[in-house]
């Protein structure tokens, strides 16, 4: 049994590298474009793009969820379920940006800037392209084949940064970041098609759609709960506050993003299908659960709280000055992305034996918590809402984990055991740095090349010293990799 979960774990981590590799590299050229567009455009600019990628992203949710995750979870997908859910994608997404075209002038209305409209009804394309693009990515998770999905994203990557950096420089404004954005999109569409060989077939079955869909709905629905609640912030805070406002909050949220996004957006693609192949035995998912927390949380504590010890000199060596106002949100989601592994690895365990029933229920429950928060904190300003975040995020923690009590027999306490010695290790780094910044240097550059070399070498020599057993797994995988790459080299 535990032979068999270490061979399930070591193909997780596998296929984590490559969608892990992708997505840094792709999220890497992505920000360093994004802090050269917030050196040469201004804090405001930003905040128009922030308004308008807002209501993008909860029309993204129609695309991006259910209908994808149910063919990654059943068992027995063939062709016919593919090349049905590509055509139903394909008109709803047709269907959602004729709406979104036709509403963007109640948007710009509301929020005051008939600017706002040409915007919208240029950036709204990408649902169109995001329709194409969603099920191919399915079909490479379902296969678990994220080796081929790595060049894909990389030459689009590159090329749409060229576009926004040369339409800054040219004085393009918020258009630049919009139009990279899009150019993204399409390119790295077009290049996937030809990368992965599916296409759809001349088939389509309503019944198998209905069957997908009484496991998609539900998550879709989460999906879109979960989204509206995360957007609720930025539409307040445009509606009631400033356009810099939300950017700082934007710009502070973005830093830690990346990094989880990365890591958490590589653990849904290749932990949902592993497990879904194992659903039925219910030890099995609980051992690559629990691998996957302890593995996870001993990357991304020391990252988040690494990040917390050096905002101040990061902000200003990468943003300049003008963008110090943001460090304080950098520091209050660096906290709350650092619980990310107990939600991800929670969530995927549930959605894997099928109980999407349950993933809506939690989802429900979580947003209760979190708006009554939201509604404590509101009028005490952009700040007060952040950290109200972070305390209702802490509460959602538990309720993420209670149904695995019962359905893996790992609950919370248990889960909390497994990366105590990664919390106490990252807080003993965290402090080290943090200590450092108080050094008498002014230059933000030399600061942080103090910093971060010296947390990284605490960290591993802690992981050395203590015999860390994530950190002796870890060394294991990569070198079991290793031999395997050399085998396949010299045959």
């Amino acid at each position: 049994m535990n032979e068999n979960a270490d061979k399930n774990n070591t193909k997780v981590l596998s296929n984590f590298g490559w969608r892990f590799a992708e997505r840094v590299a792709a999220q890497g050229i992505t920000f360093i474009v994004s802090v050269v567009l917030a050196r040469i455009l201004s804090v405001e600019e930003f905040g128009v793009v922030s308004l308008v990628t807002i209501f993008l992203t909860l029309a993204q949710v129609f695309v991006d969820s259910g209908m994808a995750n149910a063919l990654i979870q059943k068992k027995d997908t063939d062709e016919l379920d593919f090349s049905s859910v590509f055509y139903f994608n394909l008109v709803t997404c047709f269907l959602l940006y004729g709406i979104l075209f036709l509403v963007s002038p109640l948007i710009a209305g509301f929020y005051k800037d008939p600017n706002l409209t040409p915007m919208m009804r240029v950036l709204f394309i990408t649902v169109i392209v995001s329709g194409i693009k969603n099920i191919q990515q399915a079909y490479v998770a379902r296969k678990l084949i994220f080796k081929k999905f790595f060049f894909s994203t990389i030459i689009g990557t590159c090329i749409s940064a060229v576009i926004g950096i040369t339409l800054a420089v040219m004085h393009f404004g918020a258009w630049a970041v919009i139009l990279q954005h899009l150019s993204n999109n399409i390119i790295d569409t077009a290049i996937l098609w030809f990368t992965v060989k599916w296409r759809p077939k001349k088939q389509f079955s309503m019944e198998r759609l209905k069957k997908l869909f009484s496991f998609g709905w539900k998550l879709l629905v989460s999906s879109l709960i979960n989204t509206l609640y995360d957007n609720l912030r930025d539409l307040i805070i445009g509606r009631k506050y400033t356009k810099s406002d939300l950017s700082f909050y934007n710009k502070g949220k973005q830093m830690p993003q990346i990094l989880v996004y990365n890591i958490n957006t590589s653990m849904n693609s290749v932990l949902l299908p592993v497990m879904s192949k194992a659903q039925n035995d219910r030890e099995t998912v609980k051992n690559m659960m629990r691998r996957t927390i302890k593995v996870s949380s001993y990357v991304l504590l020391p990252c988040m709280l690494g990040v917390i010890a050096v905002a101040n000199p990061l902000v200003d060596f990468i943003f300049t000055a003008k963008w110090l106002p943001m460090v304080p949100y950098i520091r209050i989601f660096c906290f709350c992305y650092a619980l990310y592994p107990i939600h991800t690895a929670n969530l995927n365990a549930i959605n894997a034996i099928g109980r999407s029933d349950i993933f809506l229920k939690l989802e429900i429950a979580k947003k209760v918590v979190g708006i009554t928060g939201l509604l404590i904190s509101i009028r005490f300003g952009v700040l007060a809402m952040a950290y109200a975040m972070m305390i209702t995020d802490v509460i959602c923690t538990v309720i993420n984990a209670y149904p695995n009590e019962g359905l893996l027999d790992y609950g919370y306490l248990e889960q909390l055991k497994d990366i105590a010695p990664n919390v106490m290790l990252s807080v003993v780094m965290m402090i080290c740095v943090w200590l450092l910044d108080f050094l008498p240097i002014s230059i933000s550059w030399i600061k942080l090349l103090i910093m971060i070399p010296t947390g990284a070498a605490i960290y591993i020599a802690l992981s050395k010293i203590f015999k860390m057993d994530s950190f002796t797994y870890l060394l294991g995988v990569l070198e079991k990799l290793g031999l395997k790459k050399n085998k396949v080299g010299r045959n």
